[in-house]
């Protein structure tokens, strides 16, 4: 190793145990007799003295360096030394046993263990002059080093508000720079955004509020709570909007740096910026952004997103799930149906998770009680949206036993929406769709753009609906007159109004027409299938959300 290359890591000034690595001190043979435990104080400076009162011109953190001739020949001026050297901040003290003593004085030894000072014997020749070059060299290159680096942060942060970078992108930021894991909460201790990285969200998040409540809120950005959070406020001109919190994690064992005091404290005025120039609230954020994981199943596992969204302070224990989509029509402000939705579930007491999955697609979910009727909550839920936006069209899942199972409730959800084509009637007491609505005529529906039901409908019935245009008929209505009489002819004339001898010609140029055999029960249910499925083809297309309505919920083949 060269003497100049900093042994420590380069993030934070040497310590004393680097220094006493150092080749220059090594050679010395130096022994640890006092102060193991504090060898991690950094090191600001190296002092060589051979004054009775050092201490008055220190200034903290130096490497005090002696051959041990000035000490005090009493132990009380020994103790005064020492006391003196530990108030001022002295880094350690190292004894060359060279010149006036062979071992350490036992009044030394004593008044530096009960002050807690590192003492440190050389038992050869050192030259102080050479460690002081040396040690100097790597303190002032670590600064310049702390300096550069502290640069980049400031660049980095301040192209990220230059390009109206959100919260994620911050904190996304903050966590590659220091290497720990970076957390937003809000005013009750709500956790908003997480960003580990490469570690589990669990480990960060668990248990977040109790252990939010026990760390102090400080003024700016420091150390504080029985973890050693690092945490900084955001806020501005007085008014706080919650705080940034930079976790130890596995990195534990290294003290916060100037560096993440410097990462953090960036970071929180970048989310002030953020704030004012971003008009959806961190929270309608962080609850779109948790729903779009559970939906997408982002998430590296179940205990991660029951973390995450415990820590959004949704129940995860002892409840079930019930996921709810209220698409919306064309034209009404979105984010504030978003936003007055979430407002009164919250005023009844639900613990949901509502947010915006696409422009016009509005998902819900919610934590409900076993106990409780699921039917019951939706409702409750579909009323406040169809008040809010009296054109929406609110549709659900299954209930889901576990979060985890959540994905599934909300692509049960998305197809319900999928096969409801706009003015769908809802069976009486109830204002939402649901799986058990799903027919015949809502199955192909759902199904119109898919070109095999498409091509089917063509080549059962399209001899049929050429021949009623080009000629004017409608053989089309005779059919489904005939097929929803069940096959009796004479239901079938007396409802269309018509003579049984005309139905019954009319129903043979239908069986010439398209090749089929009408008294054949297989054959007229093959043919009431592709009257359904034209009458989908034609219906209105429903408004999906986004392009699709599986923008967020992908079929089995994608």
């Amino acid at each position: 190793m060269s003497e100049h290359r900093q042994p420590g890591p380069s993030d934070r000034p040497p310590t004393v145990a680097d220094v006493l690595a150092l080749p220059v001190l090594a050679g010395g043979e130096p022994r640890v007799v006092t102060g193991e435990e504090h060898l991690d104080r950094p090191v600001r400076w190296v002092h060589v003295t051979e004054l009775t009162d050092p201490a008055s011109f220190l200034k903290g953190g130096e490497l005090v360096l002696t051959t041990g001739m000035p000490l005090p020949d009493d132990p009380a001026g020994v103790r005064r030394y020492v006391d003196e050297l530990a108030a001022v901040g002295a880094a350690a003290l190292v004894i060359e046993l060279v010149r006036r003593y062979h071992r350490p004085p036992e009044a030394l030894v004593r008044a530096c263990r009960a002050r807690g000072l590192p003492l440190v014997t050389l038992a050869r020749d050192v030259n102080f002059l050479e460690v002081t070059q040396v040690v100097h060299t790597l303190i002032v290159g670590h600064q310049a080093d702390a300096i550069r680096r502290t640069q980049r942060v400031h660049e980095a942060f301040t192209a990220l508000t230059l390009r109206g970078a959100g919260p994620e992108e911050v904190l996304r930021a903050a966590a590659e720079m220091s290497g720990r894991t970076v957390v937003l909460e809000n005013l009750v201790h709500l956790a908003l955004v997480c960003e580990p990285p490469g570690a589990p969200v669990r480990d960060a998040l668990a248990d977040w509020e109790r252990r939010s409540r026990t760390t102090p809120a400080t003024d700016r950005a420091g150390v504080s709570g029985p973890e050693g959070w690092l945490t900084a406020p955001v806020e501005y001109r007085g008014e706080r909007w919650g705080r940034v919190v930079m976790l130890p994690g596995a990195l534990a064992g290294r003290t916060f740096g100037p560096q993440d005091a410097t990462v953090l404290e960036r970071t929180a005025m970048a989310l002030t910026i953020a704030r004012l120039t971003h008009a959806t609230p961190w929270e309608r954020t962080a609850h779109r952004n948790a729903l779009r994981d559970l939906v997408e199943r982002r998430h590296r596992s179940p205990a991660d997103a029951r973390a995450r969204v415990s820590a959004l302070g949704l129940p995860t224990e002892h409840a079930r799930f019930v996921s709810v989509l209220a698409d919306l029509p064309p034209g009404p402000d979105t984010g504030a149906v978003e936003t007055r939705l979430c407002e009164e579930l919250t005023a009844t007491g639900a613990r949901a998770l509502v947010g915006l999955l696409s422009s016009t697609r509005l998902g819900v979910l919610l934590a409900l009680r076993p106990s409780r009727p699921w039917r019951e909550a939706v409702e409750q839920v579909s009323r406040t949206a169809l008040a809010a936006v009296p054109g929406a069209t609110v549709s659900a899942g299954a209930p889901a036993e576990d979060l985890a199972d959540a994905a599934r409730s909300f692509r049960e959800a998305a197809r319900v929406a999928e096969a409801t084509e706009p003015g769908r009637p809802l069976p009486a007491g109830r204002s939402f769709h649901e799986r058990s609505d799903i027919g015949l005529r809502r199955l192909l529906y759902a199904l119109r753009d898919d070109l095999r039901v498409q091509e089917y409908a063509e080549r059962r019935l399209g001899p049929l609906l050429d021949h009623d245009a080009r000629h004017g008929t409608d053989l089309v209505a005779t059919l489904r007159g005939y097929l929803e009489a069940a096959g009796n002819k004479t239901v079938a004339a007396r409802s269309a109004g018509l003579s049984r001898e005309t139905v019954y010609q009319r129903l043979r140029t239908i069986e010439r027409l398209l090749g089929s055999d009408l008294e054949s029960g297989e054959q007229r249910t093959e043919l009431h299938v592709a009257l359904h499925a034209v009458d989908a083809l034609r219906a209105p297309s429903n408004t999906r959300p986004g392009g699709g309505t599986d923008e967020f919920f992908p079929g089995p083949g994608s």
